[in-house]
């Protein structure tokens, strides 16, 4: 990971135990971003399906299943641990979404970009 620190949001943009999508403009391209909020954690990811790399929402900022417990896959059903992205249960079973550390400040958060060439 590097130390560039870029803005994603403002953190009232992301619900309570709910989640939103963004997109991370550098200066290489955009990619989407994914954030849930549990309590006082934000879970960030890029919003990529190990699968076959569709994004995971269909209806936009919408990424957990009914019950709020897991971050869903909306193309294949694939079931995603919010803590630690890892899947497990559809088609990428046993793979990872890859998470972006994130900081809050003063009600903005921030995320790092990852190493060069992970998201090609």
């Amino acid at each position: 990971m590097t130390n560039t620190l870029i803005h994603l949001c403002a953190l009232k943009d992301v619900p309570e135990d709910g989640s939103n999508g963004f997109l991370v403009k550098t200066r290489k391209g955009q990619f989407g971003a994914i954030v849930v909020r549990k309590a006082d954690k934000l879970f960030v990811y890029v919003n990529s399906c190990p699968h076959i790399g569709t994004p995971l929402d269909i209806k936009a900022g919408e990424f957990l299943n009914q019950n709020r417990s897991h971050i869903l896959c909306t193309t294949h059903g694939a079931l995603f641990r919010i803590e630690d992205g890892y899947c497990i249960s559809g088609p990428c079973v046993g793979s990872n979404l890859m998470a972006l550390h994130a900081v809050m400040e003063k009600g903005e958060v921030f995320v790092s970009l990852p190493e060069p060439g992970r998201l090609a």
